[in-house]
């Protein structure tokens, strides 16, 4: 029985980049097609199979242990970057600021939707699965301070749970600028105990 629903809900990628150089700097670069093999983006600096741990998963491994790399990508919407803008208060919010992967348009909430959904582009199949939402960072802060003096420190509230999510490659190939990518969801209902999860 299949275990993923294929939905009705699809987004357009408007914008593509890799970061080459994380310890020199956050921006990305743009590109007009990403390569995507089980590593992730060769020439993007969160590619790899494995990874050193960070402080997302701080609370189940000591710093640096090796892990799966399931952070090879990082996706936001246009939608919530227009949001973040708006409540900043700039009249555009650039992705490379943000050192994302990719940029859709056209998926409600997209910065919530579920943990290990899939986005597989209609026409070649290239799929990632979802990891997480991502979460903000004082980083994306320093860059837009020194553009925008005295704005930097808005950015962390203004994109709370719009700052997209992290994947990884299941089915490798490459996704352009102006891919079709529909979003496929875990056919399960909420664990009812979510709630109390999150409050112990």
């Amino acid at each position: 029985m299949p275990a993923l629903k294929p939905t009705e809900f699809m987004g357009r990628v408007v914008w593509l980049g890799v970061n080459q150089d994380r310890a020199a700097a956050l921006e990305s670069t743009s590109r007009d097609v990403l390569s995507l093999p089980f590593g992730g983006p060769p020439e993007e600096s969160h590619s790899g199979v494995t990874r050193r741990s960070c402080s997302r998963v701080s609370r189940q491994y000591p710093k640096g242990t090796e892990i799966a790399n399931t952070r090879q990508v990082s996706i936001v919407s246009e939608e919530d970057l227009a949001l973040i803008a708006q409540d900043m208060g700039l009249a555009r919010i650039e992705p490379e600021w943000l050192g994302v992967s990719m940029v859709v348009a056209g998926i409600p909430d997209f910065s919530l939707i579920p943990p290990s959904s899939r986005l597989q582009d209609d026409a070649s199949g290239t799929t990632l699965v979802v990891d997480m939402e991502n979460r903000p960072c004082h980083l994306v802060s320093a860059v837009i301070e020194r553009g925008y003096p005295g704005i930097g420190k808005r950015f962390k509230p203004a994109a709370r749970n719009r700052r997209g999510v992290t994947a990884w490659v299941e089915r490798p190939g490459e996704i352009a600028l102006g891919a079709t990518l529909r979003l496929h969801i875990p056919d399960q209902p909420v664990w009812p105990h979510l709630a109390t999860a999150r409050n112990g």
